[in-house]
């Protein structure tokens, strides 16, 4: 299974060097322009794909922007806590088994798209995603990669007020504004980039480093979240999960998002994200410092 998957202008597209080719046009109407439904035929996909150098290119890659590689998505499933270190700087213990929210799918947004922001305590982190590709309940870890239909990158923005707003903290929902789940730029199957022995991930911030780590940090890893998901509920064929974010996320230094900011994400063989920053009305709660980060602030300053 080798395919890079992408949706631009809402169709769905296959990736070869330096060009897109549009689904349904090469497939001759056999496969659909909805990149999610095309993920019911990952067998198809494959067929196309070693076919494209004999097949007309619809357009070249530096005349686009992507939009989120899924384009209809069942559910969204994230991991917190998920690298040691980051862990390890939030002042948690290292969890037992994986700790799972949701993020509403009207949140997911491609590569290239604006971040809004509506608060002044916006802030990144830079994940490694993961879509099924097959249809599984009680997946066993030595299963798990199988049903995998691809990975690419994620940003779990988050508006800390309305995260920790209220007791326990709303994590779906401070995770959850429009626009706060920038993926892509496209899907690539896991073969392609060796996806299971770790890759580098990175996060800039005006070109700024401010997070650097391998997903071989994970502490769970793909095949623990899947299994563990899998015990609970059914993983439907296109349901996104982001894996976790490693240390360095902004709230520790009180270096939050700000209007104008340039957020690059990278990871290893799976291309680059540029989300621009753009401030917007702000929600009822724009200004709440939660208690538990008052002692950053009051120690290093707002900034």
């Amino acid at each position: 299974m080798s395919f890079k998957l992408g949706s631009i202008n809402k169709r769905a597209v296959l990736l070869s060097e330096d060009h897109y080719y549009d689904l349904e046009t090469i497939s001759e109407g056999d496969l659909s322009s909805s990149s999610s439904e095309a993920l019911f035929q990952i067998d198809k996909l494959n067929d196309l794909n070693e076919k494209l150098n004999s097949l007309q290119a619809s357009g070249n890659l530096d005349e686009v922007n992507f939009d989120s590689p899924v384009s209809e998505p069942k559910n969204c499933y994230a991991v917190g806590l998920n690298y040691r270190n980051h862990a390890e700087e939030s002042g948690m213990q290292i969890p037992e088994v994986p700790m799972i929210f949701t993020k509403h799918t009207t949140c997911l947004v491609g590569a290239t798209a604006d971040i809004e922001l509506r608060s002044n305590y916006v802030d990144y982190e830079a994940e490694l995603v993961v879509v099924v590709g097959k249809e599984g309940k009680n997946i066993s870890k030595s299963e798990a990669w199988s049903h995998v239909a691809g990975v690419c990158i994620g940003q779990d923005i988050s508006d800390r007020p309305t995260q920790f707003a209220a007791s326990p903290a709303q994590f779906n929902l401070g995770k959850s504004f429009d626009t706060f789940g920038p993926m892509g730029p496209f899907l690539v199957s896991p073969d392609l980039v060796d996806a299971e022995k770790g890759l580098l991930i990175e996060c800039r911030v005006n070109d700024e480093l401010r997070q650097s780590d391998n997903t071989n940090d994970l502490i769970f890893d793909v095949p623990d979240i899947i299994a563990y998901l899998s015990e609970i509920l059914t993983l439907n064929v296109g349901d996104v999960i982001f894996t976790g974010t490693p240390g360095g996320v902004g709230v520790m230094e009180g270096k939050f998002l700000k209007d104008g900011d340039i957020l690059n994400t990278s990871i290893e063989g799976l291309g680059n994200m540029n989300n621009k920053c753009v401030r917007i009305k702000d929600h009822s709660r724009a200004d709440f410092i939660p208690e538990m980060f008052k002692p950053l602030f009051d120690k290093k300053g707002e900034k």
